[in-house]
């Protein structure tokens, strides 16, 4: 700014000044401090001026596990849908699911002054979670609920959907159905098993853990444990799989056996109805969670005084979608 008012021969408080719109800079003056901002290439650092006047940074974080999941594309465009309805710009990043890595981007969001933070939670330890020790700063928690803090959180319908998705299989006559899962210590991993457990138990089937595999963090992890399934001497006849890749992997490692395999999945995804066998998912609209995150985010941060209100949970519906026959 200093730059500025040398090379438009006023001071720096008129540069100032100028740049707010202020009436009482005189045209001429204004004329040559907007010609000098322009063959400088000026511009303001909102960031540092918000910092010092404690106004509002205009943005909100968004922490995620795993950016190579689609799932997470789609809740950040609708996270970002709702922002822009309330004036505001996203800043996302990935924990990579590790809570290490998690703990420093929420204390690095919250030292840069970030109006809010959405958080997909990597584990069940959510104290650095907590607004209280973020200098207030609104949090909401996306696809867990909080553990020992207390904030707002968006929810699938995890257990319901899976269960569903179970029951369907079991409903074409399979009963030797294996679970491709999630770590038992993240709420969507328990609340998906805990549906399939309870559509086998149901239905008079036992749980039986040779056809229990969890931890796949990928599609290729995905493709050799379901591999390692089949090759059992009684493999199972059907997979429950609790994401969509955990779902192509096991396509992958179907699609060349002899035995026909039928696959029931959580998260719909594209081209899930050309691969050609039956095949079962759990769908949901993952825009419409992240504009329901984002909803209870702005409304935290443009009513701070309601600070005190109860938190509040959403749960996202889901449905059973059937693509072939089987």
């Amino acid at each position: 700014m200093r730059d500025v008012a040398r090379q438009a021969d006023v001071s720096p408080m008129t540069v100032s000044r100028a740049l707010r719109n202020d009436p009482g800079v005189a045209p001429d003056k204004r004329a040559r401090i907007l010609q000098a901002v322009a063959l400088l290439g000026y511009r303001g650092n909102h960031h540092a001026s918000n910092l010092r006047t404690g106004a509002s940074s205009g943005l909100v974080g968004v922490v995620v596990t795993n950016l190579a999941n689609p799932f997470y594309s789609q809740l950040a465009i609708g996270i970002e849908s709702m922002a822009a309805e309330h004036g505001m710009r996203v800043i996302l990043a990935n924990s990579g699911e590790d809570l290490a890595k998690e703990r420093q981007l929420v204390n690095d969001f919250a030292a840069r002054k970030l109006d809010g933070i959405i958080v997909v939670p990597t584990a069940n330890e959510h104290a650095h979670l907590d607004p209280a020790g973020l200098a207030g700063m609104p949090v909401v928690l996306a696809a867990s609920p909080p553990v020992r803090i207390s904030v707002d959180a968006v929810l699938l319908d995890d257990f319901s959907g899976t269960w569903q998705a179970t029951r369907s299989l079991i409903a074409r006559g399979h009963r030797d159905i294996g679970f491709l899962g999630l770590p038992a210590s993240t709420w969507t991993g328990s609340e998906r098993f805990r549906g399939y457990c309870a559509a086998l138990e149901e239905s008079g089937i036992e749980v039986d853990e040779r056809y229990v595999r969890r931890r796949q963090p990928d599609v290729a992890a995905a493709m050799a444990v379901t591999a390692s399934l089949l090759d059992q001497d009684r493999p199972p006849t059907a997979l429950f799989t609790a994401n969509n890749r955990n779902t192509i992997g096991a396509y992958r490692a179907i699609r060349g056996r002899r035995e026909p395999v039928a696959i029931a999945g959580f998260d719909d995804f594209e081209l899930a109805d050309l691969l050609g066998l039956p095949l079962t998912v759990v769908a949901y609209d993952p825009e419409e969670f992240g504009r329901q995150a984002a909803a209870l985010l702005c409304d935290r941060i443009e009513n701070p005084g309601e600070g005190t209100r109860a938190p509040r949970r959403v749960i996202i519906p889901t449905r059973v979608v059937e693509y072939g026959a089987g």
